[in-house]
Formats: C-alpha cells, sequence, structure tokens
C-alpha cells in the first residue's frame, strides 16, 4: 500500500506541474493541498476496503453455525420406590462371629455387640439360626410415591465449528450449553445413574451456563489419492442415525444412535467402497475410542491402582446411503469395562444413613447440605459387546420411516463393587474397619458371572402434516438390554436405554427454514431396574414395588414427560 501511495503522490506532483506551470507560485501551492487531500480521502477508502477484506478472507477460515433450543417438560412418575437392601454371605458372617473375631455379642463394648444392640431384628434372627447363605440384609424401610415435576425448562446452546485446512484436511467441532433454568451448579444429587456427572454424558446432562467441547476432531481424506481417510479426537458419537428424525435434524454422528450416543475420544480409519462397488454412501469404518483412563489423575502414585482404562472398538458400516435409502451395520466392543467412571456427585443424605452412620450424625443437623465427592471405579468387571442393524428410506412424499434391531451382550469376571458386577449384585462380607472398632460389610465378589444378552427394537415414522410434521416412535429393551445411550438427553433418562417399552408422539411447527416447534409426549413403562448401567442385575420392577426384590437406588414403574419445545438454527 505504501509503493502504491508513493506512486501516485509522484505522479500527481509531476502531472501538477506541467498543467499549473503558468499559475502563480500560491495557487499552485493551494491546488496541489487540495489535490494531495483527494488523493489522500481516496487512499484511506481503498485501504478500509482492502483491510475488510483480509480481515473477512481470514476469518471465512472459520465457519461457525449453531441452534439454540428452548424447551418446557411436564415430568410425571408413578409408583417410584426406594427398597434398598444388599446380599450377605451369612455363612460367612456366622463363622467370623463364632470364631471371635468380631468379640462376643454379649460384649456391648465389642463390634459385634454394638451392631447387635443397633439392630435387633439381626440380633434376633442371628441367635435363632435364621441367618445362613447369601441372603438380603435390608438397609432401610421401603418407600413408595409419586412424584410431580410440573415443569422443567431447558435451556441448549450448540455452536458448530468447521474450517478447511487443506484441499483434504478439515477441522470440525461443537461446543455445548446444556442447563436447567435457576441452576449452574453442575451436579446433582445421585439418586439414578442419569444424575452422575462425567466425560461421556455431559453434552447431553444439563450441568451449567458453560460451553463444553462435545467434539472437536480433524478429517484427512483421499490419503494418497486413495478413498482412504483417517479421523481423530472427540469424536461426533451423538445424535446418530436413526435418532435425528426426532431432533429435526440432519444425521448428526457417525454410529447407530439406538445403540450409541456417548461421548469419547478416540480415531476412525475409513475406507469409501462405493469409489469400487459403485454402491452410492458406501463406507466401512473401523473406529477406536478410549472411554476410560484408569491412572492419570487417580492417585495413580500411592501404587493402589487396580482399575484397568477401557478401551472401545469395532466396525461401523454404512451399507447404502444414496437419499432415500439408508442401511447400516455396526459391531464393536468395550475391553475391561469398570463399575463406573470418573465423575462428580452430591452425595445423597439417604445413602449416608446407610453408609456413613457417623457422618450421618452430623448431616442430619443440615438436611439441605449434600457434600460433592468425585467418585472413580473401584475396580474391572468384564467385557462388553454391541451390534445392530438399522435401515430407513425417505419416500418420494416426503414420508420417513426406520426399523432397528439393537443386540447387547455383558461377559462379567466375577468382581463386583458397591453396586455390583457385570449386569449382576454383588455379595457382601463382613470385616472390621481399619482401627477394628466397627463391623462392616464390603462387597467381595459378584453372584453371577456368566455372560447376558440383551436385546432392543426402535421404529418410527415420520409424515408431512398441515404446517409441518408429525411422527410416532416406539422401542422397547430386555432385561439386559445395555446399549451406551445415556447421553441423550431425555430428562427421565435416555429413552433407548430403556429396559421396557417407550412411545413417543410429536408434531413438529415449521415457523421458517430454520426455526420450529416441538409437541412432544413421552410415556416409560419400565420392566426391570437398572436403565442404562451394567452395573447391578436388572431386578423386576413388580417384585421391588411388592418389596420381594431390592434396589440400592430408587426405580420408577412408569413415567411420562410432556414437553414443548422452541428450536431456532443459525
Amino acid at each position: 500500500m505504501r509503493t502504491l501511495i508513493s506512486l501516485l503522490v509522484a505522479n500527481a506532483l509531476a502531472l501538477s506541474g506541467s498543467v499549473y506551470a503558468g499559475e502563480t507560485e500560491d495557487q499552485k501551492i493551494a491546488d496541489l493541498k487540495k489535490q494531495l487531500e483527494d488523493i489522500t480521502s481516496e487512499l484511506d477508502d481503498i485501504n478500509d476496503r482492502v483491510d475488510n477484506n483480509e480481515r473477512h478472507s481470514a476469518l471465512d477460515r472459520i465457519l461457525i453455525t449453531g441452534d439454540f433450543r428452548t424447551k418446557a417438560h411436564s415430568l410425571h412418575y408413578q409408583n417410584v420406590t426406594w427398597n434398598p437392601a444388599i446380599k450377605v454371605d451369612f455363612n460367612d458372617f456366622g463363622g467370623k462371629a463364632m470364631s471371635g473375631t468380631f468379640g462376643m455379642p454379649n460384649d456391648p463394648a465389642s463390634p459385634l455387640g454394638k451392631m447387635m444392640a443397633a439392630d435387633p431384628n439381626l440380633a434376633a434372627a442371628f441367635q435363632s439360626g435364621q441367618l445362613q447363605g447369601i441372603m438380603p440384609y435390608v438397609l432401610a424401610q421401603k418407600t413408595t410415591q409419586d412424584i410431580d415435576n410440573d415443569i422443567f425448562y431447558t435451556t441448549r446452546l450448540r455452536l458448530n465449528l468447521k474450517a478447511k485446512v487443506w484441499d483434504n484436511v478439515s477441522f470440525a467441532g461443537r461446543l455445548s450449553m446444556f442447563k436447567n433454568w435457576g441452576d449452574s451448579t453442575g451436579v446433582q444429587v445421585f439418586d439414578s445413574w442419569r444424575s452422575f456427572t462425567m466425560d461421556g454424558t455431559n453434552g447431553g446432562n444439563p450441568s451449567g451456563d458453560w460451553l463444553r467441547v462435545e467434539r472437536a476432531y480433524f478429517d484427512w481424506k483421499n490419503i494418497g489419492g486413495s478413498p482412504l481417510y483417517l479421523s481423530i479426537g472427540r469424536r461426533p458419537s451423538t445424535y446418530g442415525p436413526p435418532t435425528q428424525y426426532r431432533e429435526n435434524e440432519k444425521r448428526g454422528g457417525t454410529p447407530s444412535g439406538h445403540l450409541v450416543n456417548f461421548n469419547f475420544d478416540g480415531a476412525t480409519m475409513g475406507y469409501h467402497l462405493g469409489d469400487i462397488t459403485g454402491v452410492e454412501g458406501q463406507v466401512i469404518r473401523f473406529c477406536y475410542g478410549q472411554g476410560f483412563e484408569s491412572q492419570y489423575g487417580n492417585g495413580e502414585m500411592f501404587g493402589d491402582i487396580v482399575t484397568k482404562d477401557t478401551h472401545l472398538g469395532g466396525f461401523n458400516i454404512d451399507a447404502i446411503n444414496d437419499g432415500k435409502n439408508f442401511l447400516q451395520f455396526t459391531l464393536f466392543g468395550a475391553k475391561d469395562v469398570n463399575d463406573g467412571f470418573k465423575g462428580t456427585m452430591a452425595f445423597p443424605t439417604q445413602l449416608a444413613g446407610i453408609f456413613a452412620p457417623t457422618m450421618y450424625q452430623d448431616m442430619q443437623k443440615f438436611s439441605n447440605f449434600n457434600f460433592e465427592t468425585r467418585v472413580q471405579p473401584s475396580g474391572v468387571i468384564g467385557d462388553m459387546f454391541l451390534g445392530g442393524i438399522g435401515f430407513a428410506r425417505e419416500e418420494d412424499n416426503d414420508v420417513k420411516w426406520f426399523l432397528s434391531g439393537g443386540w447387547t451382550r455383558a461377559d462379567g469376571n466375577g468382581n463386583a463393587g458397591m453396586f455390583g458386577g457385570m449386569l449382576s449384585d454383588a455379595v457382601f462380607q463382613a470385616q472390621l474397619n481399619a482401627d477394628g472398632s466397627e463391623i462392616i460389610m464390603m462387597p467381595s465378589a459378584a453372584d453371577d458371572s456368566g455372560a447376558k444378552d440383551g436385546y432392543g427394537f426402535y421404529a418410527g415414522i415420520q409424515i408431512p402434516a398441515p404446517y409441518g410434521k408429525f411422527g410416532l416412535e416406539y422401542n422397547y429393551g430386555s432385561k439386559y438390554w445395555t446399549p451406551f445411550t445415556q447421553a441423550q438427553d431425555d430428562p427421565i433418562g435416555s429413552k433407548l436405554a430403556t429396559r421396557g417399552h417407550v412411545g413417543e408422539a410429536y408434531y413438529m411447527f415449521d415457523i421458517n427454514p430454520r426455526m420450529f416447534i416441538k409437541l412432544a409426549g413421552l410415556y416409560y413403562d419400565f420392566e426391570y431396574t437398572g436403565s442404562g448401567t451394567p452395573v447391578g442385575a436388572p431386578q423386576d420392577i413388580d417384585e421391588v414395588i411388592a418389596g420381594s426384590a431390592y434396589s440400592m437406588l430408587p426405580v420408577v414403574d412408569t413415567a411420562f414427560d410432556i414437553n414443548a419445545s422452541l428450536t431456532v438454527n443459525f
């Protein structure tokens, strides 16, 4: 720019010397000043335009889009039952008690004497010889009630980032904020597995008014001029097909949304088979990820880590994807699954009364206080495998329908933590605490280590309707159905992880091409406990309500969610 200005000024001076040679000196100087002012003004305008173009070009390297959704729910739960108990090996307990390990039962100062005095029913059963084998040890009185949350508001903001790095290299990311109105604590009281805040579910669990990195990865396409591509980073593993229809958006993730809606970090190596077979959209992918880091940050320098890293791997194949028909096959496994994840929770007062009686004495003085704690798993409980087939079709008349079948297998190794083993309950054994003053119950093993298969079915249809579209969906999960869909943002819990039946109906009103209103209703009919977690043996809901089966966390019989949302895409 400076060179251009110098040339223009020099030309102006030369031109002024030839044109104004006959004029007086003062008049020449005045005319020259005016001409320079005009040139300077024009050059400033040119400079501004050039700077704006350069700035625009720089900013164009990142494309930012997004969506904003506000949603109102009316949530209603029926027959919410809490009937906590643990399975105790009373043969082991009796043997230790009779040998004097726990002191004398008639000594009120001994650990056994204290235990018997605190629980007269246990003392009577023990003395009469009724406690034999593995039996439930009831921890609190059963309660059953209906719970209504008449209005529950949430706000979700998602910012999509895209950048072209090179001809065959690009970056994509998504930042998300998801919160319920009037709350940004980021930690929930632990009354269900849904309320546990962890890495894999943060994107679908209302946490607070901050942006999280839901996904961030690069794509390296056409490697060496071939149909091969590589992608590494935080994976696009949420809102996969066919769940995009109920979200009223394009396909949001790579794997089947019926099997996976869970954030994880990893890599994908893919190959566009369609370039060879001629089948449009045919892609085969090998996906790898890590779902849990067992050492770093877990106090590994003390040398007592017993957990292992959880690694994920498998294949995802788009057999057909021609714009009308979509056929997908999924098969993957998770190696060394632990009995939980790293995360945070607010410890419920109810469990403190059971597991931390000394602390509970003080907590009763502050009934509205819950202490926040970091939680990590206690050990490896086995491996998991998932597979599925999904088909979707979009008709010429804009009718869309889909069918999806899924299978899960849990291979336990016999280990168990406080809440159980791989789809099995923990068996507790009595032992003395560190100073020998109290008898405590600690999990020793799982009550079952056999492989358990689960099955799921998911179907839906969406049809054009006045001012928008109308949809119906249904899904079912069997007793041992355990998909990785915990990041689905249904407040009652991931509908696709339900062990039982879920029906959904919705109507979407298109306000304009970038804005819509959705009215929806979901009805849950739970058949077994523990939907969405591989930890603990699923119990028949009716038996828990009747008091013949037990659950450490509250269980829900039926529930429904009536909701309305407004979504704006930008």
